[in-house]
């Protein structure tokens, strides 16, 4: 066998190994906000994407329709980083419940995160709003020690401004 032959039989065990390990070794962010207000409400003010530069401190620009299967266009800052771009495909639209988003860095299985908002309005007529993100893929293991906390922190300043402006607007 040549060395080119065995070199390239490597290269290709190691990625199907990495891509194998990061898919059972997914890591996950979860955060959660009581909102005074109906699910309805927050649903108005999460879809209306337009406004994100007013008020969300992370999620700086979200453009494209709501849907699933549409590509929707990016930016998210957290405090003190650079602005990153991405173009996810939205998963789940439903209304008053639930938004959920895939992006990947370059393609499926390098660095896959999936994204949710989830509201569901308590019998007192609050709303609990979830937001979090599953991360995958060869990369996630290594890449996920390095965003973790200003992640989890854009999340937080998210669910505090979005409590805030839905509560003001009541």
């Amino acid at each position: 066998m040549s060395i080119l032959k065995k070199a390239t039989t490597a290269i290709a065990a190691t990625l199907v190994a990495a891509y194998g390990i990061g898919q059972f070794t997914s890591k996950s962010l979860y955060t959660e906000i009581e909102i005074s207000a109906p699910a309805s409400a927050v649903w108005a003010e999460l879809a209306n994407t337009e406004k994100y530069p007013e008020w969300n401190p992370f999620v700086k620009r979200l453009s494209g329709e709501l849907a699933v299967g549409n590509r929707l266009a990016v930016t998210i800052q957290s405090e003190g980083n650079a602005a990153m771009d991405f173009s996810p495909t939205v998963l789940v639209s439903d209304e008053n419940h639930e938004l959920r988003w895939v992006g990947q860095l370059g393609f499926s299985g390098i660095f896959d995160g999936e994204h949710f908002f989830i509201m569901d309005e308590t019998p007192e007529g609050t709303t609990l709003f979830r937001q979090g993100e599953h991360f995958s893929g060869m990369l996630s293991y290594v890449l996920f020690p390095f965003i973790e906390e200003d992640t989890e922190n854009g999340f937080e300043a998210m669910n505090a401004a979005l409590k805030a402006r839905v509560e003001a607007s009541d």
